[in-house]
């Protein structure tokens, strides 16, 4: 017979050169039972921080987040499991829903072996509950037995091997970009991952890839998404958003060295 036992969670983040933001990720995580840190090898004052919360840091060259995000499940010890990253917070009453649910005898019961968290973006001094990234819902909550890392670079993710999933309703926090520069860097350094990744599944560059994905993108993030409802900020992140589609396709096509090519491999090569 189970026992009332009260369920234990670990809480894993995987980090390098987070001083800016790593306290507050760590601050919201506390009362978890375990928390887990794997870094590699930051330079400036994150594992400081980190050592005020948690002795249990591991410092691993960086695999990519798929294998990094790995090992820190593996080095998990909890029943349930709560991955952030170092820019996310878990706000209070999203705490409280976590451990309502993972306590909650329905939970076992009705075999959910993971929640997906509500995530809302913090970004240019506001809240983002418009304009294509909100409502998002990643897999972070999981039970630690029932879970493996899977997905493509850079965008990873939790894979849950039975059982089913449900959704919280209260928001993770995500403080994404620091300012404009730091939003095109960053989209800039994941153009460059996901080109490489679609050249590895022998994804073939078509013109309309470059000329009409990147509208698509801001029409998702603009009207469909309400991003006019932000005013003019809802405006520049739609065609930031729709750069970084054109700089992923723009880099597929270098790696195909300069050329569209068909499906039919009767390439039509154009020259730069």
């Amino acid at each position: 017979m189970e026992d009332n036992k009260k369920a234990t969670i670990s809480a894993f983040i995987v980090c390098f050169n987070e001083e800016d933001a790593i306290e507050r990720c760590l601050e919201s995580v506390k009362w978890c039972d375990e928390i887990i840190v794997v870094d590699s090898f930051s330079t400036d004052k994150t594992l400081e921080i980190c050592k005020k919360y948690t002795d249990k840091i591991f410092q691993r060259t960086w695999p990519g987040f798929k294998l990094q995000k790995q090992f820190g499940l593996d080095h998990c010890t909890s029943k349930w499991v709560l991955n952030l990253d170092a820019d996310e917070a878990v706000s209070d009453e999203l705490r409280d829903e976590i451990l309502e649910k993972i306590n909650d005898p329905k939970t076992d019961s009705k075999n959910i072996n993971g929640f997906e968290l509500l995530r809302v973006v913090n970004y240019m001094n506001k809240w983002w509950r418009k304009g294509g990234w909100y409502p998002e819902y990643r897999l972070r909550l999981v039970k630690r037995e029932e879970t493996v890392w899977g997905g493509d670079e850079p965008h990873e993710h939790a894979i849950i091997k039975s059982g089913k999933i449900e959704k919280l309703t209260k928001e993770l926090k995500h403080y994404t970009y620091g300012d404009i520069t730091h939003h095109i860097q960053t989209l800039n350094k994941f153009s460059n991952i996901s080109a490489e990744v679609l050249k590895k599944k022998g994804k073939r560059v078509k013109f309309y890839n470059i000329i009409f994905n990147p509208i698509f993108r801001f029409i998702k993030f603009y009207i469909l998404k309400k991003g006019f409802l932000e005013g003019f900020s809802g405006f520049v992140v739609a065609v930031i958003e729709s750069y970084y589609v054109f700089l992923k396709y723009i880099k597929l096509w270098e790696k195909d060295g300069y050329s569209f090519k068909r499906d039919n491999d009767n390439k039509k090569t154009i020259s730069n």
